[in-house]
């Protein structure tokens, strides 16, 4: 009877103490905290940006800031190393400019939903960008909130309604 109990109270300790570490993992960021290389970076590329989050966390090994601001009334966001790497940003655009086999893959996976929001996502390697995929967030034909990830050519690659 003792070592159950112990082993129940270790088992709540394991997780307790996980479940912190996974709250913990994504930290608010005041923005006069933002470092000087993360703010050079995102304003290099984005020198009319408006800043209205902005979070970190660890990655591996690196430090990436997640924020969230709007450029000329566009909503945009942008993940970029503690060292002011840009890994990616991602742009708002009407759903009408998605290509078609984005929004045909959109429609046939969830008919009738209704477009809330979509960002175009655009990957980093050195300098040059290349976008690679859309995040669309819809309200399906019940009323239920999904997130698609769709690549260019129309593939659903993460999809938060899938059963």
């Amino acid at each position: 009877m003792r070592l159950s109990v112990n082993l129940l109270a270790a088992c709540l300790f394991v997780v307790v103490v996980g479940s912190g570490v996974v709250i913990a993992k994504e930290e608010a960021v005041p923005l006069d905290k933002i470092p000087k290389a993360v703010m050079d970076s995102l304003l290099a590329k984005f020198p009319k940006a408006k800043i209205d989050k902005c979070t970190k966390e660890k990655e591996g090994d690196d430090v990436i800031y997640d924020i969230e601001f709007k450029e000329e009334g566009r909503k945009c966001e942008a993940d970029i190393k503690e060292d002011g790497t840009i890994v990616n940003f991602e742009k708002a655009i009407e759903a009408r400019d998605l290509p078609k086999a984005v929004s045909e893959a959109i429609d046939k996976r969830y008919p009738k939903a209704k477009y809330k929001e979509v960002m175009e996502e655009t990957e980093m390697k050195g300098k040059e960008g290349k976008l690679v995929a859309y995040e669309v967030v819809l309200l399906t034909a019940d009323n239920k909130e999904v997130e698609v990830k769709v690549t260019t050519t129309g593939e659903i690659t993460e999809d938060s309604g899938a059963k």
